[in-house]
């Protein structure tokens, strides 16, 4: 579960809630299920990846064996576990906008893109010249312990039609280059993240580009647990927690996120949670200390869990 969490959190940019799935939620057959649960940008939740530990139930439905060091024979201790495609729709849910795919670097097939502005073919052949140098330069550098990813897209394309190409895609960085540029030794960085562009130094760029592609990355990480620290909220009583999951906008999409409630037995709450369609998305591995009331039945407990729509 540690290797999902750390893929999802440091890879994907996408902030985890590591936790043991309830009885009724778990893989059936399974002594215990763990998962990671990511929160999406319209609140809901996605269980991004799953470890089982399934005792020895399947093996001895199977007639799996093996011999102890003992030379007993017995039945195998098994596992499942796994994360599925469902991370690539994560990835594009956590992160990207109404202009489309936002990758964070570490993803990123193509890290910059370098796009020319020229306006005869003399022009041309001078700046694709400077394009091609400034491409070697920064595939020099290196970023996440591989060479930076960098193109040069040199399309017979209208400016703003190669540009938008680039953003649906979601590459990090996009670096233009003109006339004007070659003569002040600078180059014009869009960054996808917060669509921001500024004009640098191309030395500056180049010295700078491994940091640059990290505070994105970064970025990316802050920005999505930022949204769900926001949209996550703590419920100690029924009506609160009816109010909180019944709020739909006018489009009738729910408005709700994550709750984080008290609560002490799994069938007291099932018919509350099956009404408004919610579930138990899990029961965090860090548990706060001492004890709560649970917000249906207000019996004394001690266990927290994570209550959420999902898909």
């Amino acid at each position: 579960l540690d290797v999902y969490a750390d893929f999802a959190e440091n890879y994907m940019a996408m902030p985890v809630i590591k936790g043991e799935k309830t009885a009724g939620e778990r893989f059936p057959g399974a002594v215990t299920t763990l998962s990671i649960e990511a929160m999406m940008q319209d609140g809901k939740a996605l269980q991004a990846g799953t470890s089982h530990f399934l005792g020895q139930n399947f093996s001895k439905a199977q007639e799996i064996k093996f011999q102890s060091a003992h030379g007993d024979i017995e039945f195998a201790w098994t596992t499942s576990w796994g994360v599925s495609t469902r991370l690539i729709g994560a990835l594009i849910m956590t992160h990207s906008d109404d202009d489309g795919l936002v990758l964070p670097p570490r993803l990123a097939p193509t890290h910059a893109v370098i796009m020319p502005i020229y306006r005869d073919d003399a022009q041309r052949a001078e700046v694709l010249q400077v394009c091609r140098t400034l491409r070697e330069e920064l595939m020099a550098c290196r970023f996440d312990e591989e060479r930076v990813r960098v193109d040069i897209d040199d399309r017979d394309m209208r400016g703003g039609e190669k540009k938008w190409f680039h953003v649906k895609r979601g590459v990090p960085v996009r670096i233009e280059v003109g006339p004007k540029d070659i003569v002040s030794n600078a180059a014009f960085v869009a960054r996808r993240d917060t669509n921001q562009s500024i004009s640098m130094q191309r030395a500056e760029l180049v010295s700078q580009f491994p940091k640059l592609l990290e505070e994105i990355q970064t970025n990316l990480f802050e920005r999505a647990l930022k949204m769900r620290t926001e949209r996550t909220v703590e419920i100690s009583s029924e009506k609160v927690f009816r109010d909180y999951f019944s709020q739909d906008d006018e489009k009738g999409i729910s408005r709700s996120g994550f709750a984080k409630c008290w609560f002490s037995n799994e069938d007291d709450v099932r018919p509350l949670l099956d009404e408004l369609k919610v579930t138990i998305r899990n029961i965090p591995l860090e548990q706060p200390s001492g004890t709560g009331k649970c917000f249906l039945t207000g019996k004394e407990t001690s266990t927290l869990g994570v209550f959420a729509k999902a898909y």
